[in-house]
Formats: C-alpha cells, sequence, structure tokens
C-alpha cells in the first residue's frame, strides 16, 4: 500500500513537472478563461468560436494522449512495466519524449532508484567500493597484516573476473574477538550500500539458527531454500556463516552445491557469490605459531600466509569434533583460503580502546587507554603476551570512564 502511493505521488509529481515545461503544453492557458470562453461562443453559433472551439478540444486531446505516453514510459523506465504496452500501443513509430521530459525522467527514477528496487538483482546498492575496504582495514584492522592482505586480494581478484568458475570461499580463523566478525561485516558495509541490512546479504548464526541438531534434516531444507531464493534475487550475494565450527556438518554438505563449481544442470548460478565462514577453530595452532616466533625475537609481520595455512587446513583436517573434517568441504578444496586471525597484544587492545573512544565522540587520553587495556586478561601465564578476549568488550569497559 505505501509503495502504490509513493508510485502515484511520483507520477502525479513528474506529469505536473512534464506538461509544465514541454514547451506550449502548459495547463494554465488551456484549463480555465480560454475553455470558458470557447463554451461561449460555441453556444452563439459564430464560426470563429467553433474553429477555436475545435482547436482547444484537439490541444487537450493532445495533451491527454502525451499524458498516457509520459506514464506508459515512466512505469518502463522505474518499475520496468509497462514496456510492451508501451511499445504496441505507441500512436505513431519513432515516438519519443521531449528533451526536457527525458531529462525529468532521469532525474526522477535516479532517484527512486535510490530508494526502491530498480534492477533485476533486486538490489541496485551493490557498490563493491575495495579501495574503501581496503583503506578502512588498514585503519581499523590492528595486528592482522596477514588477514589484510588476503582478504582484500581475494574479494578484489574475485570481483574483477568477469567470469568465475565458482563463489569465493572464505573461512577466517582465530581467537574470538581478534576481529574476524569485524572484518566480515567491513566486508558487507563496502560491497552493498545498505551493509548488513542489504537483501543480498544473509548472515547465519549457527547456535541461534540451527541450535538443535535433531532438527538439521528441516534446517537443511530452510538453508538451501534461503540461499536459493537470495541467489535468484541478487546476481551477487554474500553469505555470512558465524560460529561455523558449531554447524553440523550435514548442513555444511547441504550447502555443498552452492560453493562448487557451476555445472549448469539445474542448478542456481552462484558464481558471483561470496560465502565467509567465522570460527575459533584453530585459533590455538594460530596463537603458538606466533608465540613461537615472539620466542625466537621474531616479528609477527614475519609470520607467512603459506606457513600458517598449511599448518591451520592440518589441524582442520584431524580433528574429528568439527564440521569441518567431516564434510566434503575440505577434500573437496571448496574453500579458497583459510584466513588467520593473529592473537591480539596490548597494544592493539589500546588501539582498540581509541577507536571505541572516537567512535563515540568522547575524548581519551593514554592513561585511559592503558587503562582499559590492563581490565583484558592476557596469557599465557608465564608471558602474558596475548589478550585472551581479543578486543572483544573493550568498548563496554570504556563506560566506567564517561562522568
Amino acid at each position: 500500500m505505501g509503495q502504490g502511493r509513493l508510485r502515484l505521488g511520483l507520477a502525479c509529481c513528474l506529469l505536473l513537472l512534464l506538461l509544465g515545461g514541454s514547451g506550449g503544453l502548459g495547463s494554465q492557458g488551456v484549463a480555465r478563461g480560454p475553455w470558458e470562453e470557447e463554451q461561449g461562443s460555441v453556444a452563439e453559433g459564430g464560426p470563429w468560436g467553433r474553429a477555436r472551439y475545435e482547436a482547444v478540444k484537439k490541444h487537450l486531446g493532445a495533451v491527454s494522449a502525451l499524458s498516457k505516453q509520459y506514464w506508459q514510459y515512466l512505469a518502463c523506465k522505474v518499475w520496468q512495466q509497462g514496456c510492451e504496452e508501451e511499445e504496441e500501443s505507441s500512436p505513431r513509430p519513432g515516438w519519443s519524449l521531449p528533451l526536457v521530459g527525458q531529462d525529468y525522467l532521469e532525474i526522477l527514477s535516479a532517484w527512486y532508484c535510490s530508494f526502491g528496487k530498480c534492477c533485476k538483482t533486486g538490489d541496485c546498492r551493490v557498490v563493491n567500493n575495495i579501495t574503501g575496504l581496503e583503506a578502512d582495514l588498514q585503519g581499523q584492522l590492528h595486528g592482522q597484516h596477514l588477514a589484510k592482505e588476503v582478504v582484500v586480494q581475494a574479494v578484489r581478484g574475485f570481483l574483477q573476473s568477469p567470469r568465475p568458475e565458482k563463489p569465493l570461499v572464505l573461512s577466517f580463523h582465530g581467537w574470538s574477538g581478534t576481529g574476524k566478525n569485524f572484518v566480515a561485516r567491513m566486508v558487507a558495509s563496502h560491497l552493498y550500500r545498505d551493509g548488513m541490512k542489504s537483501e543480498c546479504v544473509r548472515l547465519f548464526i549457527s547456535l541461534f539458527h540451527f541450535p538443535h541438531h535433531k532438527y538439521v534434516d528441516s534446517y537443511k531444507a530452510q538453508l538451501k531454500k534461503q540461499i536459493s531464493e537470495t541467489l535468484q534475487l541478487c546476481k551477487q550475494s554474500l553469505f555470512i556463516f558465524d560460529e561455523a565450527e558449531k554447524l553440523h556438518f550435514s548442513l555444511l554438505d547441504a550447502i555443498k552445491p552452492f560453493m562448487a563449481h557451476y555445472d549448469n544442470e539445474g542448478q542456481v548460478d552462484s558464481r558471483r557469490s561470496i560465502f565467509l565462514f567465522l570460527s575459533n577453530l584453530g585459533g590455538n595452532t594460530i596463537n603458538e605459531v606466533a608465540l613461537d616466533f615472539w620466542r625466537a625475537g621474531r616479528a609477527r609481520e614475519e609470520i607467512s600466509m603459506e606457513f600458517l595455512e598449511q599448518r591451520l587446513r592440518l589441524e582442520l583436517q584431524e580433528s574429528a569434533e568439527n564440521g569441518y573434517a567431516r564434510s566434503h568441504l575440505l577434500e573437496e578444496n571448496l574453500i579458497d583460503f583459510f584466513v588467520p586471525f593473529l592473537p591480539l597484544e596490548y597494544h592493539h587492545v589500546k588501539l582498540c580502546a581509541r577507536d571505541a573512544f572516537l567512535a563515540r565522540g568522547l575524548p581519551y587520553t593514554e592513561a585511559a587507554l592503558d587503562e582499559v587495556a590492563r581490565m583484558m586478561v592476557f596469557v599465557p601465564k608465564e608471558e602474558k603476551l596475548y589478550s585472551a578476549q581479543g578486543c572483544k568488550s573493550v568498548s563496554q569497559r570504556i563506560n566506567y570512564f564517561l562522568p
């Protein structure tokens, strides 16, 4: 109902603009005095009045026909409705809008499309701002040189590919609070104007959406249905699975065809989609590598993707308790990149605290940042090097410093 009123209001405003600016077709000189005068002339039977009456009548008929054409053009341009009717009912071949009218329609349709759905994908707000994504990751994601590099390069390369053979599948691994969810939401906000609210972005949280294993068959049907519907609506879709290590392996196998190479045999096309899996699994292996580098006096930035990804993949394959190992995602190599998130050190937590103050427009001091960081628990017991919670709960802890 609300959308219908909006369309009607837009159409009325547009027609007033068009008829007022179409050169000689304004209603001000027709609707009042002249029309009444011509009626009087006809009644008196004067030949001059009769001629003017017929001229005005013809003029109004032209205005009505033109208004109808404007309406059909508007419906076709903005809502993709009535395009065939316009072609069939056009009173003369080669009919086109005056230049002024076309300008009005272009402005209106662009404005309307900023609020609604005007394209076949169902979401006209795809922006794919990779430059912005790279800049924000550089400035706001702390202590994660590997994640910054892999995510930007993988997403950029995928979106620039004219014909990808399969969706992009990334699996984020690391302790809680190291930035996995933060990066996933940042990807959504830079690929879609509406971010996580976009109809082309779907977030699934394992224990929230699929809490009971006894209903796994029902979950499988629902999940496949929701993914298929999103793919049909959106040419470019983003699917995020949080707490992926808690997904039942049969759910992973159920969505496996959507992540595999496209075979075009009754399968919905998912090649332009991105799948993100967020998991705490592998966090201990990642932390051990980081700690070994620190004990050896080597900078964490020396940790290479090749070295860490191999160890991470081995852990996922060997642990029989997780859905990754029991599903076919690993053996069929459907995950393109395993993205490690390193444990955060004291100075990284201070940077997170600074960002939290800035995000709320609050002043801060170095002493306040140190105080926030000292509130966190650091491990291992001997070195007290890494925050056990990462940066999680930092934004809540700055409440202690509010007046």
